[in-house]
């Protein structure tokens, strides 16, 4: 019998960190894409550094910074009274470093390809900034938008190395889809793994496949 479990607590972690990815995403894509700081190549160099460096390093360092024992994860447990290490809310923070670059870079690109009329022309007709990029920006970069966010949720959906090091292995808590597969396979138990594998397997497919659909047909309309 298959624990629904560790299921449920990925996709909740997927989702709680995609939503806060976007919130966090779109405005540091807006200052990637138009600053001219000479600090830029150093930012981008930072949300990026996830792609290429092995996730134990990521969650070797998250869990040093999470510590107690150090002034942001004492300033946490002082103040916030939350504990990162072995917790969800760990895992949120730590999914959030891991899966940042999959939410920026898309919607980076599709801030810099769009027309530089677009933003003049809403500032010539008296719009703000905030309400050009609401009205004018953001609905003009939907295929990279929704592209950011897809990328994140199935990202984070197949963590493991910065999820067992922050999290570990501790049921109903951290213990993740990836983790329990890996539990499954440890125990010899093949036909659970494969179950587990197989649903994440499944569903991630079907969200990348309606992503490439999506933007398809959104592309061939513009080019209309």
């Amino acid at each position: 019998m298959i624990d629904w479990e560790p299921l449920i607590l990925t996709f909740k972690l997927a989702l709680i960190t995609t939503v806060l990815l976007l919130f966090l995403g779109i405005p540091l894509a807006y200052w990637l894409a138009y600053s001219k700081s000479k600090i830029k190549p150093v930012i981008e160099t930072l949300v990026s550094m996830p792609l290429v460096l092995p996730p134990t390093v990521i969650g070797f360092y998250l869990l040093l910074a999470f510590s107690p024992s150090n002034t942001f994860g004492n300033w946490v447990s002082e103040w916030l009274g939350l504990h990162l290490i072995f917790s969800f809310e760990g895992l949120v923070i730590a999914s959030i470093f891991y899966s940042l670059p999959f939410m920026v870079q898309p919607i980076q690109a599709g801030l810099s390809s769009l027309p530089k009329q677009y933003k003049e022309a809403s500032y010539v007709l008296g719009k703000s900034k905030f309400k050009t990029l609401l009205k004018i920006i953001l609905p003009n970069i939907k295929p990279a938008l929704l592209t950011g966010i897809v990328l994140s949720f199935a990202h984070t959906i197949g963590e493991f190395g910065v999820v067992l090091m922050i999290g570990g292995n501790i049921p109903g808590k951290t213990k993740v889809a990836s983790i329990a597969i890996y539990d499954e396979v440890e125990a010899l138990n093949y036909s659970t793994a494969n179950t587990y594998s197989l649903i994440l397997l499944i569903i991630t497919f079907s969200i990348l496949l309606i992503v490439y659909l999506i933007n398809g047909g959104y592309l061939k309309k513009m080019n209309r």
